[in-house]
């Protein structure tokens, strides 16, 4: 266990990303003996970028943790912030942590990562209803401070997600492109985030990725992705769980965020941070 104080940058200033020598390269999984994915699966996650959906929950847990978020989210607003708020909540909320630590979604990410896992990272993306925001097109590694491009994202949803209530789409197969050139995006843009990467279809076809809540979906961190603005009467809300194999390396002290989920990380590079008490 490491004590230091959590230090990091939320969103690092892209003058250090660039500074950073990041592997920015797809690897592709190589696992003859996955434990919850077919080998088709796998196959289609090389080729694609993506697997979905995937069952984690049952209703009546999904009720019991949309519970818990929604009394979350009212804690954070009337703290001042809003539904985009909760970010790095593993790191504060002891409940988050052991989402980061379930043994279902463990378990799918170790079938494309490996048996060695570090858990980093959990956001709360909650799309209120005619929320007016979309994720425009962009690739997480862009934000991270990490190196080999070893990492994923677990999309849990917490509400039922379709295209009517703004879905998260894929770029089916552009994570094989590499890092790509991305634009800022201006405040009139009404983008959650602060990058756009614009002309996608020629990396690969939009698809929709409809979850009912409860259930997963697993990018890859190169894959383009994003979402429209909600404008229906529907709640959109995700959390997103990220994942790298221990073997990364994370620069600007993104090691504090790092607990391991699976298996060790021998170099001590990670953190490790003990569960939070608070709920």
């Amino acid at each position: 266990m490491n004590d230091k104080p959590a230090s990091f940058k939320m969103i690092p200033d892209q003058e250090e990303l660039d500074a950073m020598e990041r592997d920015l390269s797809f690897y592709p999984t190589n696992n003859e003996t996955p434990e919850v994915f077919t080998a088709e699966q796998i196959a289609a996650f090389n080729d694609s970028g993506y697997v979905r959906p995937v069952d984690i929950f049952s209703d009546e847990e999904v009720i019991d943790l949309r519970g818990y978020f929604d009394n979350l989210l009212e804690k954070y607003i009337a703290e001042g912030g809003d539904s985009y708020s909760i970010s790095s909540a593993h790191l504060r909320h002891g409940r988050v942590w052991d989402l980061l630590h379930h043994p279902k979604i463990v378990a799918s990410v170790k079938d494309i990562l490996g048996a060695n896992i570090i858990g980093w990272g959990s956001h709360f993306f909650c799309k209120m209803p005619h929320d007016g925001k979309q994720v425009a097109w962009h690739q997480d590694a862009s934000y991270w401070p990490l190196s080999p491009s070893k990492a994923v994202t677990v999309w849990l949803a917490i509400d039922d997600a379709d295209p009517e209530n703004a879905n998260m789409r894929f770029i089916s197969g552009s994570h094989k492109f590499g890092h790509m050139t991305y634009r800022p995006s201006g405040s009139h843009e009404d983008n959650v985030l602060n990058q756009t990467i614009e002309n996608v279809e020629q990396y690969g076809d939009a698809v929709d990725n409809p979850l009912k809540a409860g259930q997963i979906s697993i990018h890859s961190d190169l894959l383009l992705h994003g979402s429209n603005a909600n404008e229906s009467e529907r709640r959109r809300c995700a959390l997103t769980l990220r994942f790298a194999a221990a073997d990364v390396r994370a620069g600007l002290d993104w090691n504090q965020k790092g607990v391991w989920v699976a298996g060790e990380d021998a170099s001590g590079h990670w953190a490790n941070r003990d569960r939070p008490t608070e709920e």
